[in-house]
């Protein structure tokens, strides 16, 4: 459907996608219905988590197959004929990737709504995320889709002309692109190795199946329905554990109208926390560890020897005593887990010494839900640095997001598939609507799980702890992890370390509803997942074949021919990401919002001046990019690990104004703007000079 479609025909098109829609969703319904029933029945759950993920997949698959083409303009654009409704289905499907759906929540529940001097709290992604698609909305997506292009690039290409700022715009895009997709997999690996019990690794390559055939099959067309399936399935996945939940506290399935009253019994099971013996003697015995890693960092060489020395004197009076096989086993094992070498004892205690200086925080470093920031502005002079760091990073990690998204290479190309500019402008309001349906549930889903864990999983017994913690475990032990420290028998809440990304996939099982519900969740995050890659591979394997390798008018190819290489493209990028996410870099929400500040840094600044500033010049584009990004990139790998072996004079000295590396778009965005307006005014041509008249 295009602007010289016949009215009438629009209509029946637009009744025709409505009845299929109904039709999806009434299916989806009958079979949770029909799972239910067949687990009443006896159905085992080694069977529902497998049916759940093969049969979402394929579903996925199928529509991929089905809307297959190697014509370009369905390939890069879906024809640019998805109604706007449709179309902010697909956004929000897009946008809702693993970190909206299954790591969202986890920083609520971890981190508060405000945070920490560390960590922004959780608030700062929703307010940060919704606020960007104002900026979409009113300064890029309309423009762009005015100027009829296919992909982000496109842009730079045609605004300034000549080869460098596409190329440098392809880069970046692959890049931030490529940061986030590695996010998904990740998400993918997780949910499918924990609906079928195979590996990690196993997993991720299970569900990479689905998304290569969504995307490499159809692209862009494919990836818009299913795209609009799976925004189907992640809304229900979601709804239904929270409203069970809000429920089954409040007598109310309306969760975010009625959450609230649980935000001031939690106040009171804090305080009741704080003022625990049990909970005083697990803060001390994690003190104690880590001021132990702590004295092995002051001699790590003597420290290690005497740890092996330790170890292999424990074996040999275990062997003296004849001693249980799986004893001598046990130790042998611990004795070949200690660090190889004194570096990664060194890096290993580290870790391990601040880890346990976190968790002999009160309520195990976890900042109290409802305080506004931590610290107090009219306290110690160190309250009133927490209190400034926490609410410096909230709101400069707020900017990112914002920035970010009007920024993000496959959310942009999104709009491009819009009939008119008007349904561009239109696909944006949906897709904030249909955002909002989820987002609006995910502090109270934060807050509800929090009061379940406090009320019924704190103060049990640990011999009566329910098996899906064990399973959890199995599957990363940074998930969860339940220990006994101060050997009581009875669970503290400062015993209890769940992982921001199992939140939400646990909350099922936490409420005490069917497995099926944690089958649909499962499938509600890696449709989540799979629907934010989809778009993010098409997004980098357009920038490689058609902004990079194509970019040189001299290659005389079909655009058969280039569609095709794209899809090869594709498949080699999925392939590497999966490689990437199977070695677990990050947590998928901080590698999601490293990817915001890239993409802030890179597009936005040179992307708005190019359209709202004809004075803008390609050498000022090209610096604007290169200086933002630059800085950026720059700040983030100075705080990186594993560059620290750098000289201390090539990386950055320490936190600027205490800004966390995640919000590194703080620095580049501003950078950005600066270099490209003073450089652009440099470079401007000189005025022509005024036409001479003939005197007569």
């Amino acid at each position: 459907m295009d602007e010289r479609t016949d009215p009438g025909e629009g209509r029946a098109y637009l009744w025709r996608l409505h009845r299929i829609l109904a039709l999806y969703v009434i299916g989806v319904l009958a079979f949770l219905a029909l799972m239910t029933w067949a687990e009443f029945q006896g159905l085992s759950r080694h069977w529902i988590g497998p049916i759940f993920l093969f049969l979402t997949v394929m579903v996925y698959a199928g529509i991929g197959v089905y809307g297959r083409t190697t014509d370009p303009e369905e390939y890069y654009v879906a024809g640019r004929r998805i109604p706007p409704v449709y179309n902010g289905m697909a956004a929000a499907a897009d946008w809702m990737s693993a970190a909206s759906f299954i790591s969202l929540s986890g920083a609520l529940y971890l981190q508060g709504f405000s945070g920490t001097p560390g960590q922004a709290g959780g608030l700062a992604y929703l307010l940060g995320w919704t606020g960007g698609f104002c900026l979409v909305a009113m300064l890029i997506a309309p423009h762009l889709r005015a100027m009829g292009l296919y992909t982000v690039p496109d842009f730079f290409h045609v605004r300034f002309g000549g080869r460098w700022p596409r190329v440098i715009a392809a880069l970046a895009a692959v890049l931030c692109s490529f940061t986030y997709v590695v996010a998904q997999i990740y998400g993918v690996g997780l949910i499918a190795s924990r609906l079928t019990g195979v590996q990690f690794e196993i997993g991720i390559m299970l569900g990479l199946g689905g998304v290569l055939l969504c995307s490499f099959l159809g692209g862009m067309r494919a990836i818009t329905w299913t795209q609009v399936a799976q925004y189907v399935v992640l809304l229900l996945a979601f709804l239904i554990p929270v409203s069970w939940l809000a429920y089954k506290q409040l007598g109310n399935p309306l969760a975010p109208l009625v959450y609230g009253a649980q935000i001031s019994k939690i106040a009171d099971l804090e305080a009741q926390l704080l003022d625990s013996p049990a909970e005083h003697q697990v803060v001390q015995t994690y003190l104690r560890r880590a001021q132990d890693f702590e004295a092995r960092l002051s001699d790590v060489e003597g420290a290690l020897e005497r740890e092996r020395e330790k170890g292999r004197e424990r074996i040999r009076a275990l062997r003296a005593q004849n001693a249980d096989v799986g004893l001598i086993v046990t130790a042998s094992r611990e004795l070949a887990s200690l660090p190889r070498d004194v570096a990664a004892a060194r890096e290993r205690w580290t870790r391990e010494m601040r880890e346990n200086y976190e968790r002999a925080r009160p309520l195990g470093g976890l900042p109290q839900q409802s305080q506004a920031f931590v610290g107090d502005p009219h306290g110690t002079p160190q309250e009133q640095r927490d209190y400034e760091l926490t609410r410096r990073n909230f709101l400069a990690l707020m900017f990112c997001l914002m920035v970010g998204t009007a920024g993000l290479p496959h959310l942009l190309t999104r709009y491009y598939t819009s009939p008119t500019v008007a349904a561009a402008r239109a696909s944006v309001g949906w897709s904030l609507f249909f955002i909002a349906l989820l987002y609006l549930s995910a502090p109270a889903l934060a807050v509800l799980v929090k009061f379940e864990v406090m009320q019924n999983l704190v103060g049990s017994s640990f011999e009566a702890l329910p098996t899906w913690m064990a399973q959890w475990a199995r599957v990363d032990s940074s998930l969860l992890s339940v220990e006994d420290v101060n050997g009581d028998g009875i669970v503290q809440f400062g015993e209890i370390r769940l992982g921001a990304d199992l939140i939400m996939l646990a909350t099922p099982e936490l409420g005490g509803l069917p497995y099926v519900v944690s089958g649909l969740v499962a499938a509600g995050g890696l449709a989540a997942a799979l629907s934010t890659a989809d778009g993010l591979l098409l997004t980098i394997s357009n920038a490689l074949v058609r902004d990079l390798y194509f970019q040189d008018s001299q290659r005389q190819v079909s655009p058969e021919q280039r569609v095709i290489l794209t899809k090869f493209a594709l498949l080699a990028v999925a392939l590497s990401a999966a490689f990437v996410a199977a070695l677990k870099p990050s947590e998928i929400l901080p590698m999601v919002s490293a990817s915001f500040s890239l993409a802030a840094s890179a597009f936005v600044p040179v992307m708005v001046l190019g359209i709202f500033w004809r004075g803008t010049t390609r050498q000022g584009a090209v610096a604007g990019m290169l200086a933002g990004l630059g800085v950026a990139v720059y700040y983030m790998l100075s705080h990186v690990a594993a560059m620290r072996a750098l000289p201390s004079w090539v990386l950055a000295d320490g936190l600027w104004f205490g800004i966390q590396p995640i919000s590194a778009g703080v620095f580049g965005v501003p950078t950005g703007f600066c270099v490209a307006a003073l450089v652009s005014w440099w470079t401007r041509p000189a005025p022509l000079p005024p036409p001479i008249r003939s005197e007569m």
